[in-house]
């Protein structure tokens, strides 16, 4: 199951940022040089080139919500997924499909408020090639679950 396999690798590397990226700093840890969480020096000079909302303290509270979200739901969650994905659980289906639609509906909101905001990105064809898998790969996981059973019956 090709589809299967890039959804593990996907969503291995989404667990593994929503848990080194997105909670620290929705929990307030500070995006900086010097930040206490070496992961967000890392995030540093992207935020100053693509994203300067991430260095404003304290954080809006659009980002702390979609950090929040990332780090404490949808990374444990993926957990879950990865496993189910990896065993071809078909119960996972419901899951998968209210997963998928979070996340869907956390970017949407992420880039409402970033082209509307006032931190709009300097380079959009860059900023959506790095952002833009976070909303369209979970559209393509609620396609693989389209079917009630989707790893077979």
């Amino acid at each position: 199951r090709p589809l299967d396999v890039f959804f593990v690798i996907f969503y291995t590397i989404a667990m593994l940022y929503g848990l080194l990226f997105s909670l620290p700093e929705g929990l307030g840890v500070p995006v900086s040089p010097d930040s206490p969480w070496i992961p967000l020096q890392w995030l540093h000079g992207w935020a100053v080139s693509d994203e300067p909302a991430h260095l404003l303290v304290p954080l809006p509270p659009y980002l702390v919500a979609a950090t929040l979200l990332d780090g404490l739901v949808h990374a444990p969650f993926t957990l879950v997924l990865l496993y189910a994905l990896w065993k071809g659980c078909n119960w996972i289906r419901p899951w998968a499909l209210l997963f998928a639609g979070s996340a869907v509906t956390n970017m949407f909101y992420y880039f409402v408020q970033t082209f509307l905001g006032d931190y709009p990105p300097p380079n959009t064809v860059f900023y959506l090639c790095m952002n833009l898998p976070w909303m369209l790969v979970p559209m393509l996981l609620a396609w693989r679950m389209r079917k009630h059973c989707p790893f077979g019956s």
